[in-house]
């Protein structure tokens, strides 16, 4: 039972614990429960978390200076996505069932693709409509080379075709990704800036996007063993970061 439950969170990364509890349970065979199985796969995701923690611990600024972090984020006209407070003992901030879920794009007006390294601050694109894989592929396309727009073929035959090679990643990470940060130094620079319209908003973040100073972008790499290390000494659950 428990490998069919992994199997079909791989097979499909998207299916929900109802989807996998009717896929791996029948009239003769009754299974774990929905709860049971969220507990299982998030057991799954933390032992990842830590794995690539360690492996990626001791990297030092070399290793770190070989990559690319890029990620896409939504910016709201008006503000933030607002606060959710939740009640806690002293001291427990980072326990688990203090912890509020995230949605990545919650219906803002302005979603934008960016990246950087340890050299520069790459562009920053408007995503208009779904970030599907053709969209992707012609942002790289332009982004790194101004070659001719290319709309066919997956976004990895390219990374291959390219010899780039992919940093794998475990799911349900984002304080180990430094651009998450990135993100809401962004933001921090908008505080208070109000737009009209969605055209005038991304203008505002392309401006403040190009005016992040390479300090910072330093200051994040730098980081990248302690956050390491949190995860480790987490367990795999969240950190401060």
């Amino acid at each position: 039972m428990d490998r069919n439950i992994l199997r079909a969170c791989r097979e499909d990364p998207r299916r929900t614990s109802t989807d996998i509890h009717v896929s791996v349970t029948s009239p003769n065979e009754p299974g774990p429960s929905r709860r049971t199985i969220r507990r299982r796969l998030q057991s799954k995701n933390r032992k990842a978390r830590v794995e690539w923690a360690k492996q990626h611990w001791s990297w030092g600024p070399r290793e770190w200076a070989n990559h690319i972090w890029s990620d896409e984020s939504k910016f709201k006209l008006f503000g933030t996505d607002g606060i959710q407070w939740i009640r806690r003992p002293i001291g427990s901030r980072y326990a688990p069932q203090y912890q509020c879920p995230t949605v990545k794009h919650g219906g803002g007006s302005v979603i934008v693709w960016g990246c950087f390294s340890d050299t520069s601050m790459g562009p920053l694109k408007r995503i208009v409509g779904t970030m599907d894989r053709y969209l992707y592929e012609d942002i790289l396309e332009n982004t790194q080379d101004n070659d001719p727009k290319h709309t066919s073929g997956h976004v990895a035959n390219r990374f291959r075709r390219r010899r780039v090679d992919l940093l794998e990643w475990p799911s349900q990470s984002p304080d180990l990704n430094p651009i998450e940060h990135m993100w809401k130094e962004l933001e921090r620079r908008l505080n208070g800036v109000r737009a009209s319209n969605a055209n005038q908003k991304f203008v505002q973040l392309e401006a403040a996007w190009k005016s992040i100073p390479m300090t910072v972008v330093q200051t994040l790499l730098d980081s990248m063993p302690r956050r390491c290390q949190a995860v480790i000494d987490a367990k795999g659950y969240p950190t401060k970061y």
